[in-house]
């Protein structure tokens, strides 16, 4: 272990060295990069400084152990010892962890479309209940939420929203989300009091930065329009909404939650950038996850993910077999110990593929 964290260490030192050279700091993506680096092995380095601190105190305790003259060191060597013992495969396990190769699109900003599904007005509600328990999580995790475009349901939610996160590792967070969602209730419209089951579809995309998509400015239609607001009524009638479509793969992005068409028109076209991302993404994760037989984020949108069932009061995953009897609280956005459990379950995934690697 402490020749894997070694060699780590070199590498640390020497992004160290290269953050401060101001070649490095003029190039403004490999600046970011190195950056993203650096915290990363932060967090390893201080896992070092732990480990070699608990091996040291195995040691020392060992040594007072076996001289046994001292009957009040011995005392202490043997909660020192017992301390130690407990605490180094305990440590071992997490710097396991740590060392697993990250993604690099886990350190991004994500875009996040939530569409309802079958289940009519239901599963407008669904998804605007799926927005709020977002919004929640997002702002107990000190990130920020920005609408891009919505359509709302005639009875309330929405046909379909798209926002946008931005805070620390939120891509790498909220990719588990992506799939369809299902929900098992009486719906408010229901007289008969029967249960229904309606679904919604999220979407997460990485957010591209400029650097990683190149878009042609020839290969983009750019309409503008008015926005409308609930009921179709116009917001404002100046054309602020912006409509982009990318000719070679029709992909649509549009924005008209700005007042400026200025404004607009460069959220839409991160969003458009995103999906362009994305597409490439995708093909990579299915030939990941056809390699690794992955369960977890294997990318395929159209694989029922999650339900969540009012009168049993229940979430299941489905992919992780994980059942949890909170409703109340996940749809408030208490949604940590489910991603923990996934974060897990996929790490677990990785480090089994490393080690065979190996």
């Amino acid at each position: 272990m402490l020749e894997k964290l070694q060699i780590i260490k070199q590498r640390f030192d020497e992004v160290s060295d290269l953050i401060i050279q101001p070649d490095i700091i003029s190039d403004q993506k490999r600046y970011v990069e190195l950056n993203k680096e650096y915290k990363d092995l932060r967090v390893l380095m201080d896992k070092r400084d732990a480990y070699i601190e608990l091996t040291d105190n195995l040691k020392e305790a060992e040594e007072i152990l076996a001289d046994g003259s001292d009957a009040e060191m011995v005392e202490m060597a043997k909660m020192q010892y017992e301390e130690a013992k407990e605490g180094i495969p305990k440590l071992e396990e997490e710097i396991r962890f740590l060392l697993i190769p990250k993604d690099p699109e886990d350190s991004k900003n994500a875009v996040v479309e939530l569409r309802a599904g079958t289940g009519g007005d239901e599963a407008s509600i669904f998804a605007g209940d799926l927005f709020r328990m977002y919004s929640k999580y997002c702002e107990s995790k000190g990130w920020k939420v920005d609408t891009v475009d919505f359509s709302e349901g005639t009875n309330g939610g929405f046909k379909e929203i798209q926002f946008e996160v931005t805070g620390e590792d939120v891509y790498g967070t909220l990719k588990f989300e992506a799939g369809v969602h299902r929900v098992q209730r009486v719906p408010q419209t229901e007289t008969q009091g029967r249960v229904h089951t309606s679904a919604a579809t999220c979407m997460v995309f990485p957010e591209a930065e400029e650097f990683d998509i190149e878009i042609d400015p020839k290969d983009v239609r750019i309409d503008y329009f008015c926005s409308s607001g609930p009921g179709g009524q116009s917001v404002n009638t100046t054309y602020s909404a912006v409509r982009l479509t990318h000719i070679p793969t029709g992909l649509v992005a549009q924005c008209q939650d700005q007042k400026s068409q200025h404004k607009n028109k460069e959220k839409a076209f991160k969003v458009l950038r995103s999906r362009l991302y994305d597409l490439e993404l995708a093909k990579k994760q299915e030939e990941d996850a056809a390699k690794r037989g992955s369960m977890v984020s294997s990318g395929d949108r159209s694989a029922k993910i999650r339900t969540y069932n009012y009168p049993q009061g229940r979430v299941t995953d489905h992919r992780i077999g994980l059942t949890l009897y909170d409703l109340q609280n996940i749809v408030n956005g208490d949604l940590q110990k489910i991603i923990d459990e996934l974060m897990l379950a996929e790490n677990t995934e990785k480090l089994k593929a490393s080690d065979e690697h190996i």
